[in-house]
């Protein structure tokens, strides 16, 4: 018990002070012109798809040629429509129809990757093609794509994830998954960037297109985390990946308790079914082995998750037991002159960590109040047990072989 009170607020303590580094690109420069794609996947995305696109054709950079691909995946609602209604010759839209349509994020892509290495090879710019992939509720920020190709310009970088948001923030719900992936997950990926295991995420990716060739005819697989297997791919053909902070794309947060668990679960067993990359990471010589452990403790993790909080909650139940049922003072029962320390013991443990990142959320972001970042301290302990939650459920479906997931509903916002 002793140990899980001080080992987690200090992980999260030297996690955020080492998330204080920020990565910088190499002193390469891009010597020709940048054909950027920006893939949006869309199935059913009626509430957002035209801001989306509107915002993505608005981005502008020097020497960056820009054209937006929809994968519009067999809609029935009115994304059709929403994308007729769209003038602009560098939009270009692929319409695919059952059965090939609705198999998941990773064969869209691979469709439209397809399309992307054709007309690259036609005009002679595979060098020069990057491919991004941005959810249909993306909004990326303004310089994304000058950012972008100042840290492609090193020949030895393949692909880079940029930093996520979360929009409407301004629910609970919202702001934790804001200071998890704005905070938590950025810090993370600022030490996967120094020991080369930088992870992708399924928003804000953005890959060479020399290097996705690689990989035949499709480099996404069908895996519930298909942006994750991909980056493993990459690191294990000796790709490398880096992560730009300064660059980010915002989404919509999950505001529904159960959807946000169910979220959690298809993420915990894409995981899962990435561990049959685990053999080709051990045998590898191009992944160093400080990230060799990074990529075995996001894989197995989410086993870990079940038995770890099981045994939390054994000691916290036999402590609570102990304490009201009059038993002797012990290792897990307090005594009466003891108790208010204990108290306070457990309950800086249990908020500490919520406390540490909602004041790094207002340190480096601020565009929150400090009031309301270092409330989400109330909070943060719950928010870990319904992903805890969703890793069980993730776990439950992958023993039973069941790989089914209804997609993320959006929400339709104001404009």
């Amino acid at each position: 018990m002793l140990g899980l009170l001080l080992a987690w607020p200090l992980y999260n303590l030297v996690l955020s002070v080492l998330g204080l580094r920020t990565p910088r690109p190499s002193s390469a420069t891009a010597t020709e012109q940048s054909c950027f794609w920006l893939v949006v996947p869309a199935l059913n995305e009626e509430l957002v798809i035209a801001r989306t696109v509107r915002s993505l054709l608005a981005l502008e950079a020097a020497d960056v040629r820009l054209r937006v691909l929809v994968v519009d995946d067999g809609s029935t609602d009115g994304t059709s429509t929403a994308l007729a209604a769209i003038d602009d010759e560098r939009l270009v839209v692929l319409r695919r129809e059952p059965p090939d349509a609705r198999k998941g994020k990773g064969p869209a892509l691979n469709a439209a990757y397809r399309l992307i290495r054709e007309v690259a090879r036609r005009e002679g710019a595979i060098d020069r093609t990057v491919i991004g992939v941005i959810d249909a509720d993306g909004r990326a920020s303004s310089g994304i794509l000058s950012e972008v190709s100042r840290y492609l310009a090193d020949p030895a970088v393949g692909a880079v994830q940029c930093r996520v948001r979360i929009r409407n923030r301004h629910t609970r719900l919202g702001l934790l998954q804001d200071v998890e992936f704005g905070c938590i997950a950025d810090s993370a990926q600022v030490l996967r960037d120094a020991i080369g295991s930088v992870g992708l995420g399924g928003n804000g990716q953005f890959t060479k297109l020399s290097a996705l060739m690689l990989f035949g005819d499709s480099p996404w697989s069908s895996c519930l985390v298909e942006d994750v297997e991909l980056g493993l791919r990459l690191h294990r053909a000796g790709i490398r990946i880096r992560y730009v902070r300064q660059a980010n794309v915002s989404q919509q947060a999950v505001v529904d308790v159960r959807r946000l668990v169910r979220q959690r679960g298809r993420w915990a067993q894409g995981n899962l079914q990435c561990l049959r990359h685990v053999p080709g990471l051990l045998g590898s010589q191009r992944v160093t082995s400080l990230g060799l452990l990074d990529f075995l403790h996001y894989l197995i993790t989410p086993w870990l998750v079940p038995p770890v909080s099981v045994v939390a909650l054994i000691l916290l139940g036999l402590s609570v037991y102990g304490q009201f049922g009059g038993l002797v003072p012990t290792p897990l029962v307090a005594s009466e002159a003891d108790m208010p320390v204990s108290l306070a013991l457990g309950v800086t443990a249990l908020l500490l960590p919520g406390a540490i990142w909602g004041l790094a959320h207002w340190l480096r972001l601020r565009d929150e109040p400090l009031g309301r970042c270092l409330l989400i301290s109330l909070s943060y302990p719950v928010f870990l047990l319904l992903g805890a939650a969703g890793s069980c459920q993730g776990i439950v479906r992958h023993l039973a072989r069941r790989h089914d997931w209804a997609k993320t509903e959006r929400l339709a916002e104001e404009a």
